[in-house]
């Protein structure tokens, strides 16, 4: 029978990443994945260029029933450390939009190249694709893992799986299975970071919008976002709808600034001071796009004329404008959800090196654990911050 040191189900971002630390005291290490090719979130995330850390990654950034347990990962492998590996590979980066300050960095040039790098990483490592698990088990000395239907052996097992979201590149829920198996708790799952659905009776007026975007300030549940917001054909979506998204919950509502940072009274006041004849539509058109503007007169039943309206009026609509209340029926679902939310409960693990308290030689990194980050590179962070502390840990012990 076959053995390696380490096995790391998963050739994502954190199984290879793993496999770079895992293999520097020369262990044998095997990295496995069902699919064709390594890392495909990878190769599609931000649009081609991978959005691979956030300038600004620190715990408040993420969502975990424990919201303290990522701390000791994130801060020993940091955003400045990956920054570093990309230098000496001599990728070239930038930061998206720095006058927004939201710290994102992209490649200059296609997400290959961070692919590329981490395979480079982990040349260390033997890496098989198109490698079903079709079992896995512990003899009480090992782990034996069938893979294609032949056993291997190893002393220390990795579970770098991810979560459910996006299912067309191959995500599975196996992460969670192998957690149940070994007798671990898992936190229920649901998709993150996804557009938000509405009522057909909502609809009537979003729906005719889609394509139409603008900036604004999403809340659910306390917490808000100030990014774009894009009306689509089933709902809301852009940066500020799915970073609420992980914040929101069926059946609750979320809140829309339209105006964020603006004073929506004054500015239709002064308006009506200086064309008061104007139509209410088009007075909307001077604070929105057309075609919003247009659905807002119709949604709100304005009539006539600015100079129509009196300051009580105008305040009512402004209050509409910095408030309006949405009750989305649901998501888009993992289909087109960029994390998963939940996962391997974090009490069952070691926050220094991601092994499995009560299954020594057992570990979970990366998004099949319940931390899920913020849009923006915080995801990423993650996967190279659990990541490392589970190969250094592996490392040290070989």
């Amino acid at each position: 029978m076959e053995q390696f040191d380490t096995i790391i189900l998963g050739a994502g971002a954190a199984g290879l990443f793993c496999a770079k630390f895992a293999t520097e005291k020369g262990a044998s290490v095997l990295v496995v994945d069902h699919a064709k090719r390594p890392a495909d979130k990878v190769r599609i995330s931000g649009g081609g260029r991978c959005n691979f850390t956030n300038l600004y990654a620190e715990a408040q950034n993420y969502l975990s029933a424990n919201p303290h347990f990522m701390k000791s990962a994130l801060a020993r492998y940091t955003q400045w450390d990956f920054i570093d590996l990309l230098a000496r590979h001599g990728i070239t980066w930038h930061e998206k939009n720095p006058e927004k300050g939201l710290g994102q960095l992209f490649c200059d040039g296609k997400s290959a190249a961070i692919i590329d790098m981490l395979l480079a990483e982990a040349r260390g490592a033997e890496v098989r694709l198109s490698t079903e698990v079709n079992e896995i088990r512990h003899d009480g000395h090992q782990f034996i893992v069938t893979l294609n239907g032949t056993p291997v052996q190893c002393r220390t097992l990795v579970v770098a799986t991810g979560g459910k979201s996006i299912p067309k590149m191959g995500a599975t829920g196996l992460g969670y299975q192998i957690a149940e198996q070994f007798g671990l708790k898992v936190l229920d799952t649901r998709p993150g970071l996804v557009p938000l659905t509405f009522s057909p009776h909502e609809l009537d007026w979003i729906a005719p919008l889609a394509g139409t975007a603008l900036d604004a300030r999403v809340t659910a549940n306390g917490t808000s976002f100030d990014e774009a917001l894009l009306f689509t054909h089933r709902g809301l979506s852009g940066p500020s709808v799915l970073q609420v998204s992980n914040y929101w919950r069926e059946g609750d509502a979320i809140t829309v600034d339209l105006l964020p940072g603006q004073d929506a009274f004054e500015a239709l006041k002064s308006e009506r001071a200086q064309n008061g004849r104007r139509q209410m539509q088009t007075a909307l058109a001077t604070l929105f796009p057309a075609k919003l503007a247009t659905a807002l007169a119709e949604k709100f039943q304005l009539k006539g004329n600015l100079a129509d309206h009196s300051d009580k009026a105008l305040r009512a609509l402004a209050d509409q404008l910095h408030g309006l209340t949405l009750k989305p029926t649901g998501s888009e679902g993992y289909r087109t959800a960029e994390v998963t939310l939940g996962g391997v409960d974090t009490n069952e693990l070691s926050s220094k090196t991601m092994e499995v308290k009560s299954v020594p030689g057992l570990y979970f990194i990366g998004e099949v654990v319940d931390v899920t980050g913020w849009l923006g590179g915080y995801n990423f962070q993650w996967a190279w911050a659990s990541a490392a502390a589970a190969g250094r840990a592996i490392a040290t012990q070989s």
